[in-house]
């Protein structure tokens, strides 16, 4: 190659590289701004906590008791809405977390309440170890607490409009919400680098399919949830973006090499670990190239001790996926065995969050191994100072119990910064015809599977007609759906269609023939519209609830310019 071109493309680097420095200097510098001068909190609550071991909390768990040792390294999700008696009795056992699904919110004060009498629980057992309090609330497609807090565009759309101040505010809206109900461990953000456009379960819940990007992005966001006292887990380690399958039903297998995984999916990791990341959540995948077997990285002591905790220097805690998953099991390997194969190779943390008869076999299994197995009762003492050094932290600052609070939910101005983010995300894909503003006696069809999409689409077009058809799981996509949408279309002008998974891939797919009469609108991950090249105009949008598609219908009728970009290739 030409020296000459060699020096501009020298020069390109460095000049994008200072570019990144000065967005990521700029993002810290607000994060800064917005950090809360927290008042230090007495607790009259918890005297053995706050007081065995002043100087440092963590040696606190030199005196733990089997079954306090192994409740530090548990964590639980239970049924129903209510504090239950049953998980009132875990607690009572020494149990170190809990985990909130959808399922355990019916309203936002019944959760408070909850929560309320789940820490108080906590502050009556003989040490008085205040509870981790987790969710997901990774924003947009993954949200477990819906009712009443904001509806957010996601991790994508950050990627697209690639503004480490809307990151960081995400991070920041979201923490005050979870921080107002009593919730003090977010499993976010995802920083999974999207590198395989059929990553479907990761897809918007990524920030891009740039490393760099990724990094920065995760970064803000991580900084803000911290300024709201809430402490964020990064997930999933080592790198789920490049999985084509979902760990939930599989082992997904990376078929990567070590260099590859070092350069893209550990970037963010390298950049986030210094920066002081509290919590990381280690996924349930194989790397056969790495590994040289299909062991799940949740249970490989290479991924977590020697590379994780060795050459990445991290020292914070370290939480499983749900060790129900398939993905985490294996031939002879149920999930107390892959627990107790999960701890040993470094983690802190395990998460089974479903089954109550599971939680407690894997219960008895533990505590009967650390009473027979001195090298694995020092290895969980050694989790157990993280959680307790990490617990003190959190609780000394904000207090025990941390109480949830009359704070408002959405947090004050959340809604207007969620709306003018969504905005900046959208991204137009293709644009002929845009904007489109329909003539006077133009008839105009929506279709699409999400009601939030009809409802925002009736709101800009009230003369528009409709056509809802089923959502279904993966390929699937029903034969009269397909018959319907045949029949319909050729009696409408024009007809936009919301094209949010492969179900309405296969029904889009219909419409080949109409393609000057269609406008699609993409939600979630626009990678399917790589598969509809067919598709003159087609405006994306990350998220799926008001806030995106309402984004969505303003740039496609031209209120506002579209400012964002693809934040994924497109590649058919």
């Amino acid at each position: 190659m030409e020296p000459a071109v060699l020096k501009r493309r020298a020069a390109w680097r460095a000049a994008r590289r200072a570019r990144a420095a000065r967005a990521l200097a700029a993002a810290l510098a607000f994060a800064a701004a917005l950090w809360p001068a927290l008042p230090a909190a007495a607790n009259p609550g918890a005297p053995g906590f706050w007081e065995a071991a002043p100087g440092d909390p963590g040696a606190l768990a030199d005196g733990l008791s089997d079954q306090e040792l192994l409740g530090q390294s548990f964590m639980v999700g239970w049924l129903g809405q209510d504090a239950s008696p049953e998980l009132l009795a875990w607690i009572r056992r020494g149990l170190g977390g809990v985990k909130i699904f959808t399922r355990n919110v019916d309203t936002l004060e019944g959760l408070r309440g909850a929560i309320r009498e789940m820490q108080k629980e906590a502050g009556r057992t003989r040490l008085g170890v205040p509870l981790f309090v987790s969710t997901d609330q990774e924003g947009g497609w993954v949200r477990h607490v819906k009712a009443g807090t904001s509806d957010t565009p996601g991790n994508l759309a950050l990627g697209a409009s690639g503004l480490p101040r809307d990151a960081l505010l995400t991070g920041y809206y979201i923490g005050r919400e979870l921080a107002a109900l009593g919730i003090n461990m977010n499993f976010a953000p995802t920083i999974d680098v999207y590198s395989n456009p059929s990553a479907a379960v990761i897809g918007p819940r990524a920030f891009s399919a740039d490393p760099r990007a990724t990094a920065l992005l995760a970064l803000a966001w991580f900084r803000g949830l911290a300024a709201s006292g809430v402490i964020s887990t990064a997930k999933h380690y080592p790198g789920h973006g490049h999985a084509d399958r979902d760990s939930h039903g599989a082992l997904p297998v990376v078929p990567i090499s070590f260099q590859e995984l070092w350069e893209r999916e550990l970037l963010p990791y390298r950049v986030l670990i210094p920066e002081g990341l509290p919590a990381i959540m280690t996924g349930h995948l194989a790397f056969p190239r790495i590994l040289g077997d299909l062991t799940p990285s949740s249970r490989s002591p290479y991924l977590v001790g020697e590379l994780l905790r060795g050459r990445l220097g991290f020292d914070g805690l370290v939480i499983t996926d749900d060790m129900e998953m398939t993905g985490a099991l294996g031939p002879g390997v149920d999930t107390p065995q892959a627990c107790l194969e999960a701890l040993q190779a470094g983690s802190d943390v395990v998460l089974v969050s479903h089954t109550p008869e599971l939680q407690e076999r894997t219960w008895s299994f533990l505590l009967s191994r650390l009473a027979s197995d001195p090298a694995f009762k020092a290895r969980l003492r050694e989790s157990a100072r993280r959680v307790l050094r990490l617990k003190s932290r959190l609780y000394r600052d904000q207090g025990f119990p941390l109480e949830p609070s009359a704070a408002a939910v959405p947090a004050p101005g959340a809604r207007e910064f969620f709306a003018e983010s969504a905005l900046r995300s959208t991204t137009v894909v293709r644009g002929e015809g845009l904007p489109y503003a329909p003539k006077p006696a133009e008839r105009l069809l929506l279709a699409g599977q999400l009601e939030e999409f009809l409802t925002q689409g009736r709101r800009r077009f009230p003369r528009a007609e409709t056509l809802s058809f089923s959502y279904l799981p993966f390929y699937q996509a029903l034969g009269p759906d397909k018959a319907r949408l045949r029949q319909m279309a050729g009696a409408f002008d024009t007809i936009i269609f919301c094209l949010a998974n492969y179900n309405s891939l296969e029904v889009l797919k219909e419409l080949a023939g109409l393609a000057p009469r269609l406008i699609v609108l993409s939600t979630l991950s626009p990678v399917l519209l790589a598969e509809v090249p067919w598709v003159r105009t087609a405006v994306a949008v990350y998220g799926t609830g008001p806030v995106s598609f309402a984004g969505g219908f303003a740039v496609l009728a031209g209120d506002f310019p579209a400012e964002g970009r693809l934040p994924v290739d497109l590649k058919p």
